[in-house]
């Protein structure tokens, strides 16, 4: 099935309630044709929100600006904004089959009933139901309901694919496999596609890039390992994974370098200024006590399967979280040699970048 593919430009996009609450600080962005952009975020930060606007279902403010392609669809009602949803319950006719849950779009509109069964053998074979066509909802798992979901929101050739939340129903086992369903279905289908979501794996696994969201606003976009290990925003740092904090005394800024454990480390020159670094816990080395190595106690260890996780006492430092391979050896009260890289410290201020 082929499908339109526009970009969606949204430019000064706000939104007040009646109450004077704003739901979303004014607020640009673009998404290019074909890409699968991720709105992410904590809960109440205004991703839900601006979906909303772009769908049409709310109304911005005054001055705000939508674009799909090159048709101002501001004004437009949802119904003319040419716009599939998917939502988190995924929104089934529970008494009828997926065939006709699929094509239910296609027969509001009048399509014939050779063109339906058409639009809907093509979209089973897409998503993969073939020999369910005749099964109801509660016959399905919850993947194949998702993919009913997904045939029925595109079936009617929107021009834009707005997923709220579809996963975030689901138990952390099954959410991992349909994440994966879900992100070979959408790169299959070619469709610009919104995906709002609170779940940081989710959106990395799914989308092309990200909009990280805080407080109504958009704070950083880009690839998720750009954000990932470079991010301009403390927060963006913190919610995308998990950080420790290194601070550092006047002395060490002084002298341009990082105290841990002993010994001392170069800051790295774009952070010179700046009293707390930020450093991932994979990004810890952990092994025996060296010369040159910063010093540690083990305070905890916790074995989470593919990794081993160790809380770590260092001199100048609070406490360290490391993630180690699941075979690392050290445990409770043993002494160990601490390394870090200096390419791999962050701000945690955020910067023009």
């Amino acid at each position: 099935m082929e499908l339109e593919r526009i970009p969606i430009d949204i430019a000064n996009c706000a939104k007040t309630y009646a109450d004077g609450t704003r739901g979303l600080q004014p607020t640009s962005l673009r998404v290019e044709a074909g890409e699968v952009l991720a709105l992410l975020g904590p809960s109440g930060c205004g991703k839900t929100t601006l979906l909303r606007l772009i769908a049409g279902l709310e109304s911005p403010d005054a001055g705000s600006r939508i674009v799909f392609g090159d048709q101002d669809v501001t004004q437009r009602p949802v119904e003319h904004r040419g716009v599939g949803m998917v939502f988190q319950s995924y929104a089934l006719f529970p008494q009828m089959t997926v065939a006709a849950n699929i094509g239910y779009g296609l027969r509001i509109r009048g399509v014939s009933p050779e063109e339906e069964k058409r639009s809907v053998g093509e979209l089973v074979d897409l998503v993969r139901l073939g020999g369910l066509e005749n099964k109801r909802p509660a016959e399905l798992s919850g993947g194949q309901r998702q993919r009913v979901a997904l045939a029925r929101a595109v079936a009617v050739r929107p021009r834009v694919l707005l997923l709220d939340e579809p996963l975030a129903a689901l138990d952390a086992k099954l959410k991992e496999s349909l994440r994966d369903e879900l992100a070979e279905l959408l790169r299959r289908l070619h469709i610009t596609a919104i995906h709002v979501t609170h779940d940081q794996q989710e959106a990395l696994a799914i989308a092309d890039r990200l909009a990280v969201m805080r407080a109504g606003r958009i704070v950083q976009v880009g690839r998720g390992e750009d954000l990932y290990r470079s991010p301009s925003h403390p927060f963006v740092a913190e919610f995308l994974g998990r950080v420790n904090r290194l601070e550092r005394g006047q002395d060490a800024i002084a002298q341009g370098v990082v105290r841990l454990g002993g010994t001392t480390m170069p800051c790295p020159g774009a952070w010179q200024g700046h009293a707390t670094l930020l450093v991932r816990p994979e990004d810890i080395e952990v092994g025996v006590p060296q010369l040159d190595w910063a010093a540690a106690v083990v305070e905890r260890r916790t074995f989470l399967g593919d990794r081993v996780q160790l809380h770590l006492r260092a001199q100048d430092q609070p406490m360290l979280v490391a993630d180690v391979g699941r075979d690392n050896p050290f445990g409770p009260g043993d002494a160990v040699g601490l390394r870090i890289h200096p390419d791999r410290l962050m701000t945690s201020q955020e910067t023009s970048a």
